[in-house]
């Protein structure tokens, strides 16, 4: 074959492998093409946000909009606090909660209510307060009681009493805190968190808070 006929047959197969995909256009269609794929993106953007606005809602706990309610602890609960020494009582009570996917629903939980001397907790609990008030929303102590959320401000685990060690304890990862919730060991960054308390009409109530875990300061993740 001669050079002449190697060059043709070699510029034929060149033209039968380019492909439409291999012409950039003209500058028209160029600059047409540049503004579909810049228009997409940014359809795409808004209806992102759009999306993520409802979703992100979705996931922020309801009880948080209010500033909760309060549920009554039984005529004997009330009683046992009342006749407490130096052992703390564990309470039950029943509350209403509700969160963005499931119905409303009755949930039982429990909380840990010691009868204290109000300058001898304050002195113990110098976190708690600011200037000899509380440095929370709501009085810490009320009719010579305070009231403990049982979640460890570690991870959220439950943490139990212990008779022996006369100390509440976490079986997660080894918290430990005095009668007065002050923290004596482990991981947990700050002291038990206390709960409102209040007398209704002769009947004792108290208010569900949970506050955020792993972190120093007392931010409100919920309220029931």
């Amino acid at each position: 074959m001669s050079k002449h006929a190697a060059a043709d047959a070699s510029d034929g197969a060149q033209r039968k492998i380019l492909s439409a995909y291999d012409d950039p256009g003209t500058a028209e269609e160029i600059s047409r093409r540049t503004f579909m794929a810049n228009a997409t993106l940014a359809i795409g953007g808004i209806v992102g946000l759009v999306l993520a606005v409802p979703i992100v809602g979705s996931l922020i706990p309801e009880g948080g909009k209010t500033q909760g309610t309060w549920s009554p602890l039984t005529a004997d609960e009330f009683k046992s606090l009342q006749t407490a020494t130096d052992t703390p009582v564990k309470l039950t009570f029943s509350f209403k909660a509700k969160d963005s996917y499931l119905p409303e629903q009755t949930l039982q939980q429990y909380v840990w209510g010691i009868k204290v001397d109000d300058s001898k907790f304050e002195a113990a609990r110098p976190d708690l307060f600011k200037d000899g008030k509380s440095d929370l929303p709501y009085d810490v102590i009320n009719m010579n009681f305070v009231i403990f959320s049982p979640i460890c401000p570690h991870l959220g685990c439950q943490f139990l009493w212990s008779p022996d060690s006369k100390r509440f304890a976490c079986p997660c990862h080894g918290s430990q805190f005095s009668l007065d919730g002050e923290h004596l060991a482990g991981p947990a960054p700050r002291g038990l968190d206390p709960l409102p308390l209040r007398e209704q009409s002769g009947t004792a109530e108290v208010q569900w808070i949970r506050y955020k875990a792993s972190v120093e300061n007392r931010i409100v993740v919920s309220y029931t």
